[in-house]
């Protein structure tokens, strides 16, 4: 929009919002969050800044998001993941993946593995899509990574 972009993205829990607010306003950008049309759904977007362009960019080509070629995480990105997307489950920590975005997941497990966080893919019927990161070793490098619980997460929402 006008060289600009901004990101938009669902959660489930309002304490995701509060937590994406506040690493977005670290990162310089201003953010708002309103009821989506789904039923539970809360929606976070950021305004629209000529900073995003090129992320814009970057993953949208043509119609469609898609990992840009160079795609990888580190831990802002991880720790952003696991504000909007992540939780634990009975074996680990679980970080889900947009349904729709079903060709993309194996770019994703291979950022995953290359930060050395090989992970699960459980598919619809197991409960995903969504990766999932066992193991005492494991889920300490994706503690590291995040960083420290943001106040508004609950304890037991946070890997760590």
């Amino acid at each position: 929009m006008g060289g600009t972009a901004r990101v938009s993205v669902e959660v489930d829990r309002a304490w995701r919002v509060h937590v994406l607010i506040a690493e977005l306003a670290l990162r310089g950008l201003q953010a708002t969050w309103e009821l989506a049309t789904v039923e539970g759904q809360l929606v976070v977007r950021t305004a629209y800044a000529t900073t995003l362009a090129a992320l814009g960019a970057a993953w949208l080509r043509t119609t469609a998001k898609r990992p840009p070629p160079n795609f990888h995480l580190n831990g802002p990105r991880l720790r952003l993941w696991a504000a909007a997307a992540g939780g634990p489950d009975q074996h680990g920590y679980v970080l889900r993946l947009g349904a729709a975005d079903e060709p993309w997941w194996e770019s994703v497990g291979a950022a995953l593995a290359a930060l050395g966080l090989p992970a699960v893919l459980l598919g619809p019927r197991a409960g995903g899509p969504a990766y999932r990161i066992t193991g005492r070793r494991r889920l300490g490098r994706l503690a590291e990574l995040v960083g420290d619980r943001p106040a508004a997460a609950p304890p037991a929402e946070w890997p760590g």
